[in-house]
């Protein structure tokens, strides 16, 4: 028997905000590990690398052709079947001593991490009167899962090795699944036609909703600068002048978590004058970040407060889209996450990828090239759209 939506409890709100960011974790464990990980296998850093495009162009598939399924079956079936595949998967990453095997491992991981991304919409189904606070609350556990990995992985890889890195996540990702099985409520499915009839109505999400295919353009952009930015972080602060161990690298992301944790507050100032003067001011952030990166490099405090604006940047932005798309259609929840949130990963992928090319090609100074196009690109895309109001029944 379905539950009330109003039913939704403290409790649960946080166990789906916590499950959600260890979950999702899973795909950033590898950034501060990606040195590590080509000594471990015999090989270059480019090569390794394409590890963590992998983990995030598997989490942009799964979230195409995985997350829709959250409208058509039980959600909390899916989550869970999600998890204990994610586990396996967690599994192979811990044990295989082959290079391609890992690589295989490693877009599964990406694939199955979408467990996350089927905990949202569902608690944006089970709080129809509190849904911007709910919602905001997984938001940030997410949130705080990717920022979070860097400082776990980073401080687990120096003292014990990387791969103890998965063997734990898949440990955290079994035990939360174990309690969401006892906790989460059974939601009827909304959707009745054919899995294929499912993925079509997810393209047409994008045809219904303008402001959805803008918004997905530029949470993809600027999930592409955070990930390239983050990529090749590793790199820099690993070589000269910094010469940075993994678990200082990984400390790094403490910063970023105190970033994430202001960044509600662009939530409200959308409130107060519109979304796009928020998203403007979040992307001018970033703009400076990459500035002060590129003229202060070497230097420690450029490189903190560069970690601090970006993510304030990018994470306050994301907030901002995200209140944005859960106002468009209630009854299509995951299919409109699905659009935004494959294009947002899609978008990180590219931007790791893009991050590797150009650590190759110029060092630091040409990633911060690449992160500048990124960035203008954004800035650019909100100059020409009409404001938006989070009261949106204009834009549909």
């Amino acid at each position: 028997m379905e539950r009330k939506k109003s039913e939704i409890s403290a409790r649960q709100t946080i166990l789906m905000s916590v499950t959600a960011g260890i979950c999702v974790a899973n795909i950033y464990y590898n950034q501060p590990l990606l040195k590590e990980m080509a000594d471990s296998f015999h090989t270059s850093e480019r090569t390794v690398g394409n590890m963590a495009v992998l983990a995030q162009g598997g989490y942009g598939l799964g979230l195409f052709f995985l997350t829709p399924l959250g409208d058509k079956m039980n959600r909390r079936t899916l989550i869970l079947l999600l998890q204990w595949l994610l586990v396996l998967a967690l599994l192979g990453m811990t044990f295989s001593n082959n290079l391609y095997v890992t690589m295989v491992m490693s877009l599964l991981v990406g694939v199955f991490s979408v467990a996350a991304q089927v905990i949202l919409p569902m608690a944006a189904h089970l709080s129809p009167h509190h849904k911007g606070k709910i919602v905001g609350i997984i938001f940030m556990g997410i949130l705080t899962g990717i920022l979070a990995a860097r400082v776990f992985s980073g401080f687990i890889a120096e003292w014990l090795s990387w791969r103890y890195v998965y063997g734990i996540g898949a440990v955290m990702v079994l035990a939360t699944s174990l309690v969401l099985y006892r906790s989460l409520p059974d939601i009827t499915a909304v959707f009745k036609g054919s899995y294929p009839d499912l993925l079509r109505s997810t393209l047409q999400q994008l045809k219904r909703f303008p402001l959805l295919r803008s918004t997905a353009l530029l949470g993809g952009l600027m999930f592409g600068a955070f990930c390239s930015f983050w990529t090749s972080l590793t790199f820099y602060l690993s070589g000269t002048p910094f010469r940075y161990s993994t678990d200082k690298i990984g400390l790094f992301g403490v910063l970023a978590i105190f970033s994430a944790l202001l960044a509600p507050m662009f939530g409200k100032l959308a409130d107060q004058g519109g979304a796009n003067r928020s998203r403007l001011l979040a992307v001018m952030l970033v703009i400076g970040a990459i500035a002060i990166s590129y003229f202060y490099a070497g230097q420690l405090w450029a490189v903190v407060v560069a970690v601090l604006l970006l993510d304030l940047g990018v994470q306050a932005v994301q907030v901002t889209n995200v209140a944005i798309i859960y106002t468009l259609d209630e009854t299509a929840h995951s299919r409109i996450n699905t659009v935004y949130m494959t294009s947002y990963f899609l978008g990180g992928a590219l931007g790791t990828y893009s991050g590797l090319f150009f650590w190759q090609w110029g060092q630091w100074e040409a990633v911060c090239l690449q992160l500048l196009i990124f960035s203008v690109l954004g800035f650019m895309l909100l100059l020409t759209k009409t404001p938006v109001s989070l009261s949106l029944k204009e834009s549909k």
